[in-house]
């Protein structure tokens, strides 16, 4: 019995290994995407992918699941909204009059000009952004692995560009999508520890990795003892898996809508909630994150 549970372990540790990551990893003295852009070019090659996607069935299922996620349990964040009458994660009230802007954050997007993958994320964030009514100037993204051309090329799309490495550590103080392709678990372990009490969490819609793929593809002790909010957050969070066409395998497989619903997160203790430490990895060599430098 200890042998067959050996091979598991091995197993789901070598499935994990294999799932690539970009977002946050790549060495800090990298030179991808050093090369000089074309702005112009490379707009409108992200234009194209956007009209290539739009065209796509598995985008109206995108669409449509997002906008589901944001219309169920309309009470969800009444407390947290200064709007008149009940709205719901995408801040919208019961007769679909928008109450409040929803905001979004991207991170990890990856070298978007000569990555394909991260291109096609790119073109797709742009589509959600579009169907969620989210102004650009709105969408703040960030990747220490961008090039001052890519930095150029997301401004000019109307973007909001960070110039500081948060490390995922952003509070949602109103209804925020979360756009987070393929990042490292560090990145979703820390967004969900700055807002981990009952107000913030369900002010948080995040279109990233299944938190229970994370789950199958990790050690259980492991992932308890270095991604405890993920390990807390699989059994409240409400998870929708999106379709992924088999060509796009490796651009958007594994990915779902995740949202936390007051009702469930009402099933943790209430000492769930008590000054929740800082994570410190002290035990993950390959962190899947480039963590901001501090000075010494």
């Amino acid at each position: 019995m200890s042998d067959t549970g050996a091979e598991w372990q091995v197993a789901r540790r070598r499935k994990g290994a294999a799932r690539a990551k970009k977002s946050l990893q790549v060495p800090v003295n990298s030179t991808c995407c050093q090369e000089p852009l074309d702005v112009g070019k490379t707009i409108k090659r992200i234009r194209d992918t956007m009209a290539e996607l739009r065209c796509q069935e598995f985008w109206s299922e995108w669409k449509n699941q997002l906008l589901v996620a944001g219309s169920e349990d309309l009470s969800r964040t009444a407390e947290n909204q200064d709007a008149e009458g009940p709205t719901d994660q995408l801040g919208r009230s019961a007769d679909g009059r928008t109450c409040q802007q929803l905001e979004c954050v991207c991170y990890g997007l990856g070298c978007f000009s000569s990555c394909v993958s991260a291109r096609y994320q790119l073109a797709m964030l742009l589509l959600l952004l579009n169907a969620g009514q989210i102004p650009l100037r709105d969408c703040s993204v960030y990747d220490p692995a961008f090039s001052s051309g890519e930095i150029d090329v997301l401004r000019e799309l109307g973007l909001n560009v960070l110039t500081e490495n948060e490390e995922g550590k952003r509070q949602a103080t109103k209804p925020t999508l979360f756009y987070l392709m393929h990042c490292g678990k560090a990145l979703y372990n820390n967004l969900l520890w700055k807002n981990w009490s009952t107000r913030s969490l369900p002010l948080m819609t995040i279109i990233g990795n299944s938190f229970n793929g994370m789950w199958d593809r990790t050690i259980e002790r492991e992932f308890q003892r270095d991604y405890s909010y993920i390990s807390q957050a699989v059994s409240v969070c409400e998870e929708r898996q999106l379709p992924c066409p088999s060509r796009l395998i490796d651009v958007f497989s594994d990915t779902a809508v995740i949202t936390f619903p007051n009702s469930r997160l009402n099933r943790l203790p209430e000492s769930t909630w008590a000054q929740p430490p800082e994570p410190k990895y002290q035990h993950c060599p390959d962190l899947e994150i480039i963590q901001r430098e501090t000075l010494s």
